[in-house]
């Protein structure tokens, strides 16, 4: 369970918005992963605070294990689990206003059975939920998508822009999860023209919060991990590349708002666009949870060497919508810290 503290930050951020879901139902997939546990959070606070009488029906593989990771979303009687995979997933009947897209495949090799890997597993997953929408009187849709279909961040270009043309090289194998979230994009869009519903996509950069792994491939929460087990932080590469971080509280109050009021066929960056490097970002989580065991660098950095960035350019959803970076990295990870301690460093 999140904190009451995100839990009113986020219900009051959203006051007004969420009258559009009164009576409505929902539905989402991935809804217990990270993003899909902070969208479910919000709702069940909102639902509850502002009597919405909305139902919300979560997509997930495995319910029995999210009923012991979350049971108190699991129990919530405005939240049912729907189980299945994305890709094949049964249609629960009924109409449903609203359809988030958060599930995703961040790595499937290619293989025999997957040649084109992530591309292919990404792409069959939105193909099967907009039939879904398709089949639902859907109005609505965002598709959680992600930073990684711009490809490779130029050097010179401190804040990736949504105009930005770029792509993921189509000779780079090892770029099917890119590729596969611009196919996905472009699926939602055409569906949405062809079938009358309103489509959004959210490119998603980086994050932290409740929920995060610590065992996974973000250096935010592996360095939270290290703090929380008494170890060096350890950075395996140069501590060079560029990232930022937007807190799930946030995160959450994003996707809604895109959700509910984001422009038709638009593209809008979600994350935060105050950006620090990963050696910087080491020495905030030591700053922030008090660890005193030190920090450790894998590789030294090559003198005069550009760094890597993955850092959004948010001015669109900013202008457009309001949205804001409401809670800092310090208290982001701190709060994280302390909701992973809580819960035995688990």
């Amino acid at each position: 369970m999140i904190s009451q503290t995100d839990a009113e930050h986020m219900t009051a951020a959203l006051r007004g918005s969420l009258d559009a879901l009164r009576g409505r139902r929902i539905f989402v997939t991935g809804g217990t992963g990270f993003v899909g546990s902070w969208l479910l959070e919000a709702f069940a606070h909102a639902n509850r605070s502002q009597q919405l009488g909305a139902q919300l029906i979560a997509l997930t593989r495995d319910a029995a294990r999210f009923r012991e990771r979350a049971p108190h979303l699991a129990g919530d009687p405005a939240i049912s689990l729907h189980g299945g995979d994305a890709t094949s997933f049964t249609f629960p009947p009924g109409e449903f206003a609203f359809v988030i897209h958060a599930a995703t495949e961040t790595q499937v090799a290619p293989g025999v059975e997957r040649p084109l890997g992530s591309l292919d597993a990404d792409l069959a997953a939105t193909r099967r939920v907009l039939e879904f929408a398709r089949a639902a009187g859907t109005r609505r849709l965002l598709f959680t998508s992600s930073g990684a279909a711009y490809g490779p961040q130029p050097g010179a270009l401190t804040h990736m822009p949504e105009i930005f043309t770029g792509a993921p090289l189509t000779t780079d194998v090892s770029a099917g999860y890119g590729h596969g979230k611009r196919a996905s994009e472009f699926a939602c869009f055409s569906y949405a023209r062809l079938f009358g519903f309103t489509a959004v996509v959210a490119r998603l950069f980086a994050f932290v919060g409740a929920y995060l792994p610590l065992d996974a491939n973000f250096a935010v929460g592996n360095f939270i991990g290290d703090a929380l087990a008494g170890r060096p932080i350890r950075i395996a590469g140069d501590g060079t590349p560029r990232r930022s971080y937007l807190y799930g509280a946030d995160l959450a109050v994003w996707l809604w708002t895109l959700l509910l009021s984001g422009e038709s066929g638009r593209i809008y960056n979600v994350g935060s666009p105050h950006d620090l490097s990963i050696r910087e970002l080491a020495e905030a989580v030591a700053a922030a949870t008090g660890a005193s065991a030190g920090i450790e660098i894998g590789r030294t950095p090559v003198p005069g060497a550009p760094p890597a960035r993955y850092v959004p350019d948010t001015a669109r959803a900013e202008s457009e919508l309001g949205l804001r970076t409401a809670v800092g990295l310090h208290d982001g990870i701190r709060r994280t810290f302390d909701w992973h301690r809580a819960r035995g460093g688990a």
